[in-house]
């Protein structure tokens, strides 16, 4: 309305108006209401035509963001490789007063001995481990299938999983089937880590020019905060890991089930993906004891459920008061939203990704855009 006042202004003099020029006053305001009029419309369709470019450009944005959603997926795992080596370089620049450079390339270094002696000491044993405990779960699902083929309810949910033949190694092998480029990915994600790792400041920086100058420092000092919550949530998140392999692998071994060892690993890795991951781990300890007995199946499950009960309320909360604390409703339904729309294998991610949105909505919309006090990890309270 004001624009058009102002375009009336514009296109219609005072003296028009009043015929000092010799022409009617009502010829000139005939003649200044069409110019008003087609002026106005010129400003419509110049509105409608930026609100529509706008609105397009939007939804290619929304596309192409779903379209290479893996790209986000690769994203947030180099990240998270970045974080890791800086915090292992850590003790080296702060404590042996070494170059940034120098202590991530020992920290590098350190990282691949240790995997490397790993392999050397427990990779036999491991591998004999873990191809027994395919061979026993392998043999445990036959035996379930076939106590399930003399009832008609069993027959029923084996016609509708795949007419009775199913295997642990043969689900393995399809999830590595769908996921085709994860050695691909995988070598995407460490490369890409190490150069974030190694100059983040770089990344940091250029990341802030997408966003226009007035808003630069407040993208930069998100990112910090972003980094500072990874940082400390991939700390909790390993000592949890280790806690709970070592702790499943004393449960295991007491149990007297075969290959303790490679069930704790897996119980350890599994730890990586919350609620979902131990679950997961379960599986294949219980296929084993039922080789085993009925009364090492009682015990496996119980003993899960005692570690799962164990992790839920005393080290998850021990850790996360001094990490990163995410409320477990919001991370249950993060990890639905995001397998959802990047894929079954993105819960993987799902901890992470749900991290960062944590921390940047208390940061952008809580604190800066509704203004109140909230803290954000690794920060004294506000």
């Amino acid at each position: 309305m004001l624009h058009g006042v102002r375009q009336y202004n514009r296109l219609v003099r005072p003296d028009e108006l009043s015929g000092r020029n010799g022409r009617p006053a009502p010829l000139v305001a005939f003649a200044a209401g069409e110019r008003l009029r087609s002026g106005i419309m010129s400003f419509g369709i110049t509105e409608f035509v930026k609100r529509t470019a706008t609105a397009i450009a939007l939804a290619s944005i929304a596309f192409l963001a779903w379209y290479i959603r893996d790209f986000f997926l690769v994203l947030v795992g180099s990240v998270l490789v970045a974080t890791l080596l800086r915090l292992l370089s850590e003790p080296f620049v702060r404590w042996c007063r070494l170059p940034s450079s120098i202590g991530l390339a020992i920290s590098g270094l350190l990282l691949l001995a240790v995997i490397g002696g790993f392999a050397f000491l427990f990779g036999t044993q491991m591998s004999s481990e873990l191809e027994d405990v395919f061979r026993r779960a392998n043999s445990a699902t036959k035996s379930i299938a076939d106590v399930l083929q003399h009832s008609q309810f069993g027959r029923l949910a084996l016609s509708h999983m795949g007419g009775g033949s199913f295997s642990l190694t043969s689900i393995i092998s399809d999830v590595l089937k769908l996921s085709a480029h994860f050695l691909e990915a995988l070598i995407f994600v460490v490369f890409a880590g190490v150069y974030f790792a190694a100059q983040p400041d770089i990344y940091r920086k250029g990341a802030c020019y997408l966003f226009p100058r007035p808003s630069r420092p407040m993208a930069e000092e998100t990112l910090d905060d972003v980094g500072r919550a990874l940082r400390l949530w991939l700390i909790g998140q390993l000592v949890q890991m280790c806690l709970i392999g070592l702790i499943s692998t004393i449960a295991v071994w007491l149990i007297g089930l075969p290959s303790p060892l490679a069930l704790g690993a897996i119980a350890g890795i599994a730890e990586f993906v919350p609620y979902v991951g131990p679950i997961i781990a379960a599986i294949p300890a219980v296929l084993v004891a039922i080789t085993k007995g009925l009364h090492p199946v009682l015990w496996t499950v119980i003993a899960y459920i005692f570690i799962h009960q164990l992790e839920g309320n005393l080290i998850a909360p021990i850790i996360q008061r001094h990490m990163v604390l995410v409320p477990p409703a919001t991370l249950l339904l993060s990890i639905v939203a995001i397998s959802l729309v990047f894929g079954s294998a993105a819960i993987v991610f799902a901890a992470p990704m749900t991290v960062i949105g944590v921390v940047a909505v208390k940061k952008l919309y809580v604190r800066d855009g509704l203004g109140q006090s909230t803290s954000l990890p690794g920060e004294a309270s506000r």
